[in-house]
Order: structure tokens, then C-alpha cells, then sequence
């Protein structure tokens, strides 16, 4: 059985012309320690899948289990990461991080929640910036602040949506990377002594589903890549598997044949679902540039 089963999954809002219809008819597995990327346009219903699959919001049909339990709002031992960062602006890094160890752990004395605070910010490199608070830091090292933050609730599950979308293209690389060695070794390798409860020692990989536009991110990071098929209520296409090894690094995927397949592949068919899409608005008087455009930009 796999770690995330999704099975014929619908959702549908209420919009002032009637009913939006945005996903239908959608089923996913992921594996226990793999790392998926669900790849589509703006506006394709990959943000509202990931808050279903969160725990966020529920589906209108279908169901969802997590490590063989139906889902029940959001899991325990899940963990977020978002393009905003979203930090409390006034507190430190370190309180920041603190404060989600403490709702993950409650038992943890202060100075143990701190410890594996400090120790979550070193592991991404900034335990010389564990007192600034997030107005005095880049907007990469914000992203790290969440990123260990989120990791230093030692995760069973980590959904990231869109987390290095606001970043220029050289932090974007260098945080890629550190999220793969986070993902592969569970985060911090230890807890400080003193009550931890179960499971908690020891390096393990992080079940991981992201969402995002760009081709290249996806290819970088996953394990397999499923392509979110737009047109109406979208579903999700046939997942790809990304064969390569570890580590990989942008340069390497410009010439790697196997990335290039991938690439070609991904590319295909979302270029088809977007080209149904921008049929079908044109038969409806209106205009998909704008959907396209994000997509076309990404994948070049």
C-alpha cells in the first residue's frame, strides 16, 4: 500500500457565474520516501489539490488515506513550506522554528525545543543569523527559516508549494539542493536527550509532494513528475519517472539524455493540455495567454 493514496478525488467552489468545477476524477500514489512533483499552469487546480491532499480542505468525492488511515483534517506529523515564507515578522528565526517544535512536541522542555531549533537553522546554514528577525533576512535565507522550520518537526510527510518561486535563479539552485539532502536524511539526525517520543531518532527520507510551473525544478528534485492535465475540471496525467542519479545539478540535466526525454516529455503534454484549454476558451469568446504564458516561460 502506498504512503499517499488519493482515489477519484473531485473539488468544486461556488463562483458568482455557478459552480467552478477544478479537479475531477483524480488518483495518486506516492510511495513512502519519495519525492513527487505535480507540475502545471497557473490556475490548473495544483494549489487546490495540494491543500486537499494537506488536509486543508476536503473533496467533494473520492478519498484520501494516509499511511493506510483516511485523512482527517491535517495530518500530525506533516509539514509545510510556501512561497511566502510566512514567519512571524516579530519574532527571531529561532523563536520562529521554536514555536513549530513546540506545537509538534509539547512534552519537549523550552531549552530542548530551542536546541533542536538552533540545530535545524545550522543544518541550513544559518546559525549565524538565529536572532534576526525575518525583516533583516534576504528573502533566501527567510526561505531557509521555513524550510527549517519545517524540518525541525522531523516530518512524516512535506508538501511545498511553489517554495522557490519568488527566488532569484542562484539562491533558488543552492536552496533546491539543500532541500534534497533535508528530504533524503529526514532533517536533523538527532534529537537532544530527554523525552522524544517514538520514532523520533535517527535519519529517515521525508515523503515529499510539490507543486510547481517549472519543468526544470521538477526534474531537478523528483523521483517522478506528474503532469496536471487542464481543460475544464483538471485531472492528473501519467506519472514520469525521473531515472538519474544523485545528486544532479542544472548544468548536468542540460545534456543529461535521460533529462532531456523527461523534459520532452512533461513539456509534450502539458503543451497539449494547454492547447485544448486555449480551444475551448476560444470557442468561448475568451483569451488563455495568460495561462499559457507561465508555462511557455519555464519550460524553454
Amino acid at each position: 500500500m502506498a504512503f499517499i493514496e488519493v482515489k477519484g478525488i473531485a473539488k468544486s467552489f461556488a463562483a458568482a457565474s455557478g459552480m467552478k468545477h477544478v479537479l475531477r476524477d483524480v488518483s495518486l500514489d506516492v510511495e513512502r520516501g519519495e519525492f513527487v512533483s505535480i507540475v502545471g499552469a497557473m490556475g490548473s487546480g495544483k494549489s487546490t489539490l495540494l491543500s486537499l491532499l494537506a488536509g486543508l480542505t476536503r473533496p467533494d468525492t473520492g478519498t484520501i488515506s494516509l499511511d493506510g488511515k483516511p485523512l482527517d483534517g491535517i495530518p500530525a506529523r506533516a509539514s509545510f513550506v510556501f512561497q511566502n515564507y510566512s514567519l512571524l515578522p516579530w519574532f527571531s528565526a529561532l523563536e520562529n522554528v521554536r514555536l513549530a517544535v513546540g506545537a509538534a512536541f509539547p512534552a519537549m522542555s523550552a531549552d530542548e525545543q530551542k536546541a533542536i531549533a538552533r540545530g535545524s537553522l545550522e543544518s541550513v546554514g544559518l546559525g549565524n543569523a538565529i536572532h534576526r528577525r525575518p525583516g533583516q533576512l534576504s528573502g533566501g535565507m527567510r526561505q531557509r527559516v521555513a524550510i527549517a522550520r519545517a524540518f525541525a518537526t522531523k516530518p512524516d510527510v512535506l508538501f511545498l508549494d511553489e517554495p522557490f518561486g519568488a527566488l532569484d535563479a542562484l539562491t533558488r539552485e543552492t536552496l533546491q539542493q539543500e532541500l534534497v539532502r533535508l528530504c533524503q536524511s529526514g532533517g536533523l539526525q538527532s534529537f537532544p536527550p530527554g523525552p522524544k517520543g517514538p520514532g523520533l531518532q535517527g535519519a529517515r527520507g521525508v515523503t515529499t509532494v510539490m507543486i510547481t510551473n517549472n519543468v526544470e525544478e521538477a526534474i531537478l528534485l523528483s523521483d517522478r513528475i506528474v503532469p496536471m492535465v487542464s481543460g475544464g475540471p483538471a485531472m492528473l496525467g501519467s506519472p514520469i519517472r525521473v531515472e538519474l542519479p544523485r545528486p544532479r545539478s542544472v548544468a548536468q540535466l542540460a545534456h543529461d539524455e535521460q533529462a532531456t526525454h523527461v523534459r520532452a516529455h512533461v513539456v509534450a503534454t502539458l503543451t497539449a493540455s494547454l492547447g485544448r484549454m486555449r480551444r475551448g476558451q476560444t470557442t468561448s469568446g475568451s483569451s488563455s495567454t495568460a495561462v499559457l504564458a507561465p508555462i511557455a516561460e519555464d519550460v524553454r
